[in-house]
């Protein structure tokens, strides 16, 4: 039935956008859908879903908090590497993952794998930090004195049980995993795919981090749509109106302390033989400085398998080598952790990853 649900998800939108389907000037292989029509669609579905999109919160995580990031794992019928990465997270009790596209090739077969990986972990997730309880035990034993969430449906059996003693179906848990599309993400059509899971292309999130002097304080975490190698005018436009700009008001007593971005394609060449980045000059200046404007941390990129470092500006530009099997089948330090101190502080680290080709 799955596979049968992608694979028309596929068909409509091949008969939607088969006119879209390209090479760039530079070779690149984009997209059936362009930019301008993912942004409109993720930003419309952002607006209605926000509160799918919640904060998380690190203010008793001790002396700090870690986040994961992986790139470009090509996913298809061996999902040994995502689950590696998901598995690390979850060992080492990382708050969010964040993947920076590519995440699998745009077949329906590859999403269905895709699906499941995720699922198996969020299940992993779940029974981790939440307590595992029957509801018709607990319904039997309690009755009415049962804190449900507010959407619960009651139809599952199995629930979880919060610090606070809330419970969530497991379709209510957020699974914090937080991926950019990119550009293979979109070839043959894929968007329909991809949007099916993910939904939204282009969006941000926040990290509660506590108190300071009065203020709400936050860390700002930006995903953006860099598919196509451009931004188009429907998203510089909504950043320059100010839709991630919703925490930068000290006057209202919120104060936003750090802040990461997250793009598939790449601001920097590693070296003269990978891809200079393929947005056009006037998107590259007005990138470096919208990130410095935002005060931004670290800027994470992917799309050209390398790894490379710079900093720019202040900034921080991590580009991430792929974590994929077929691009590179012997074990290495493909990911990236994150590590942010109490006092603001953030450092990282290269990550490894074992699993082998097989």
């Amino acid at each position: 039935m799955k596979k049968l649900q992608y694979t028309l998800l596929a068909a409509v939108a091949a008969l939607i956008f088969t006119s879209c389907e390209k090479v760039s000037p530079i070779g690149v292989l984009v997209s059936g859908t362009g930019v301008e029509d993912r942004v409109k669609m993720s930003n419309l579905y952002f607006q209605q879903h926000k509160s799918d999109f919640k904060s998380l919160d690190a203010s008793e995580t001790g002396d700090e908090y870690t986040f994961l990031v992986g790139a470009d794992s090509h996913l298809t019928n061996d999902d040994a590497r995502m689950a590696e990465m998901l598995q690390i997270g979850l060992d080492n009790n990382d708050l969010l993952y964040a993947h920076l596209g590519d995440i699998a090739d745009t077949k329906a077969e590859y999403y269905i794998n895709l699906e499941k990986v995720l699922e198996r972990y969020k299940l992993k997730y779940a029974r981790k930090y939440y307590k595992e309880v029957n509801l018709a035990d607990s319904l039997k034993a309690w009755g009415d004195s049962i804190d449900v969430a507010e959407d619960y449906d009651g139809e599952d059996l199995t629930y979880y049980e919060d610090e606070e003693g809330k419970i969530y179906s497991l379709d209510q848990i957020q699974y914090p995993f937080y991926p950019v599309v990119g550009n293979h993400d979109i070839t043959h059509n894929g968007w329909a795919l991809w949007s099916n899971i993910f939904h939204s292309s282009f969006y941000d999130g926040w990290v509660y981090v506590g108190q300071e002097n009065g203020d709400l304080v936050w860390d700002h975490f930006i995903f953006l749509d860099t598919a196509n190698g451009t931004l188009g005018k429907e998203q510089v436009d909504l950043i320059e109106q100010g839709m991630v700009d919703d925490k930068y008001d000290e006057q209202d007593g919120v104060y936003t302390r750090n802040t990461f971005v997250f793009s598939h394609t790449n601001i920097f060449r590693p070296s003269s033989l990978q891809f200079a980045s393929t947005f056009a000059r006037e998107e590259s200046f007005f990138l470096l400085n919208q990130f410095v404007k935002w005060k931004a941390n670290i800027v994470f990129c992917g799309h050209v398998h390398k790894w490379d470092d710079e900093v720019v500006g202040g900034v921080t530009y991590l580009t991430l080598d792929s974590m994929c099997e077929e691009n590179n089948p012997d074990p290495g330090d493909y990911l990236v952790r994150v590590h942010v101190k109490k006092n603001g502080t953030v450092t990282w680290e290269k990550v490894h990853m074992n699993t082998r080709k097989k």
